[in-house]
């Protein structure tokens, strides 16, 4: 990926409303030119899209737990996350290495509410389940910085000298 993309990619991980004009104006290149290579990041599926940003205190879903799940019956097809692709309050399911299959991300209004997500779960994909709660998140949603320098500098220094 050339610089000038990775700098793009890198600001609109940063804001996805970033404008072309402002976009522009940190790259240095021209509106359109800068407008013809999010459309080709885009089309490459290097941005694959943008999302607001919830505040699930707010919209009445305050408690988040991490779920790991393994199946009962080991011998079982691996379908958990087509299982549980029904399940709303799922928010993310990760494929882990490990004693577990995956590990679910989940956000509820309530422990009430958690211990029924849990059930359903467990019926759903016929596995077993470990939660851990999560009682604060000090940071989340952050920006990956894929800019040469940032990934480069630390193992060949400044001046590209190793």
């Amino acid at each position: 990926m050339e610089e000038i993309d990775r700098r793009i990619v890198t600001l609109l991980a940063r804001d996805g409303r970033m404008s072309f004009t402002d976009l522009a104006r940190e790259t240095g290149l021209s509106v359109s030119a800068v407008h013809q290579r999010v459309r080709r990041l885009e089309k490459r599926g290097v941005v694959r899209g943008y999302a607001a940003i919830i505040d699930h205190d707010a919209v009445g879903l305050p408690l988040t737990a991490f779920v790991s799940i393994k199946p009962i019956d080991p011998a079982a097809p691996d379908d958990a996350p087509e299982r549980l692709a029904h399940l709303a309050a799922i928010e993310a399911c990760h494929s882990v290495a490990g004693d577990e299959s995956y590990i679910l991300k989940v956000r509820v209004a309530s422990p009430a509410a958690l211990e029924d997500l849990l059930q359903q779960i467990r019926a759903s994909a016929n596995v077993s389940t470990r939660t851990t709660v999560v009682l604060s998140t000090p940071y989340e949603h952050r920006a990956p910085d894929v800019e040469p320098e940032a990934v480069g500098e630390a193992a060949t220094g400044p001046d590209g000298a190793a």
